[in-house]
């Protein structure tokens, strides 16, 4: 059975930091250990670089379960990684599990925050558009902006 290691994104437009997080489990606590923090383009290409790179310095075989916390640049790194076949989930902000006291935040605290809650499941998953969703969507917004334009053409007769 290979293990299963949790990167953690903090994705922004042009750079990204990664960290990875293996966890460990005992009777009385949750814990684990994160590694191999580093910061990189943003690029789907980069990143399956770095868990390449990964993968060739473990001991055995293991998997990669990715994720980042959904914002202002959309789905575009998630469908790229899922062409790659690596798994990445996209994860709901406002769901995931903080540490109280712990209000300094910095790109690779929040990169390992997004391990650990991927490693624990502290977390709800944002729903990924299919392209007929995505596609319904831009025939709404085309229809509100013609409705919007006649709109102002009239308002341009009237006057």
């Amino acid at each position: 059975m290979s293990k299963v290691i949790y990167v953690g994104m903090d994705v922004h437009k042009d750079h990204t930091n990664l960290v990875c997080f293996e966890p460990t489990f005992t009777a009385d606590r949750q814990g684990g250990k994160d590694f191999c923090a580093t910061r990189i383009a943003t690029s789907a290409q980069k990143v399956r670089s770095y868990l390449e790179t990964i993968s060739k310095n473990q001991n055995e075989e293991c998997t990669f379960k990715c994720g980042y916390e959904a914002g202002c640049l959309g789905f575009s790194l998630y469908k790229e990684l899922r062409a790659y076949g690596i798994d990445c989930t996209v994860l709901a902000p406002t769901t995931m599990l903080t540490q109280k006291g712990k209000r300094i935040k910095t790109d690779d605290r929040d990169a390992l925050l997004i391990a650990r809650c991927l490693a624990y499941g502290t977390y709800s998953a944002v729903v990924i558009p299919t392209e007929e969703d995505e596609s319904v969507r831009d025939y709404i917004r085309m229809c509100d902006d013609h409705k919007l334009q006649l709109k102002v053409t009239k308002q341009r007769i009237n006057a």
